[in-house]
This record gives C-alpha cells, sequence and structure tokens, in this order.
C-alpha cells in the first residue's frame, strides 16, 4: 500500500514567508503610489537631473492634427513627465515641425527620438519650448511621425 506524503512546513518557514510577502507588497505599493501622482514635484528637479519627458504620438488619426496653438491634451501624450509637477504643452508649427514646452522649466537641454525609420531634431526656442523637427531616415524631408524628447 502506498502512503500519502504530506507536505509540511515549518513554523519558522511559514513565518518568514508572510514577512516576504507584507515586506515585497508594501513597497510596491509605496512605489506605486508615488508613480500614480504626477503632479507631485521631484524632491530633486536639479541641473543633470532628468527634468521632463513626453512621448507625443498625437491623436488617433495622427501627428497632423495637433492643434498650432500650444495645448496639454492627454490624448496627444502617452508618456509624460514634469519635475515641477506642471504641465506639458505641444503645438505643431508646421508639417514635421513641433513645438513643446515643459512648464515651469527654464533653459537645460534636450535630446530627441523619432519612431520607425527617422530621427528627430531639437533645439531650444525662445518662451523655454523646444523645436522637434522629425525626419525619415537618409531623408532632409519632413516627417508626421510620433517623437520622444527628455529634458535634462
Amino acid at each position: 500500500m502506498k502512503s500519502i506524503r504530506r507536505l509540511s512546513i515549518a513554523p519558522g518557514t511559514a513565518l518568514g514567508l508572510i514577512a516576504l510577502f507584507f515586506a515585497l507588497g508594501g513597497s510596491a505599493f509605496a512605489v506605486g503610489e508615488r508613480m500614480q501622482s504626477p503632479s507631485v514635484a521631484q524632491p530633486r528637479c536639479t541641473n543633470g537631473a532628468v527634468r521632463g519627458v513626453a512621448a507625443v504620438t498625437g491623436t488617433s488619426t495622427g501627428m497632423a492634427n495637433i492643434p498650432d496653438k500650444f495645448t496639454s491634451a492627454g490624448a496627444l501624450f502617452t508618456r509624460k513627465f514634469n519635475c515641477t509637477g506642471k504641465a506639458i504643452q505641444v503645438r505643431r508649427a508646421d508639417a514635421g515641425v513641433f513645438e513643446i514646452r515643459f512648464v515651469g522649466i527654464t533653459g537645460g537641454s534636450a535630446v530627441g527620438s523619432a519612431t520607425s525609420d527617422a530621427y528627430a531634431n531639437v533645439e531650444p526656442v525662445a518662451g523655454g519650448a523646444f523645436r522637434v523637427i522629425v525626419h525619415p531616415a537618409g531623408r532632409d524631408d519632413k516627417a508626421e511621425l510620433p517623437f520622444t524628447i527628455v529634458v535634462v
């Protein structure tokens, strides 16, 4: 006759597993709470730190429908972060030319990246904004493609 072996856990092991569960769960909860509140300013919004990030994708019908006046409509972004906790605004200046500003951040430098097989040139403009020009790879014409900008 076969005997059935029962799995037994020592009390110390059970207590350790419960403590591990609460420790990891509490840390994850705290990080999640911090990530869900984008309006809270980062404690260190200084030079050398990442001060802003924006992934601009445009509306569901494309980048050409971004208005020519600055807007911070959430549908235009897939991701946005401003270390001051203030708005990020974007506008379409021309075909393939966009301007984006991070309210509360003055100066700084930025880098851009475009999707697909394209690249983005970033240059500062008056008023603390950045001009992003998107080009298909290997060509000089401008393209209406999503882009990401990081301000440091």
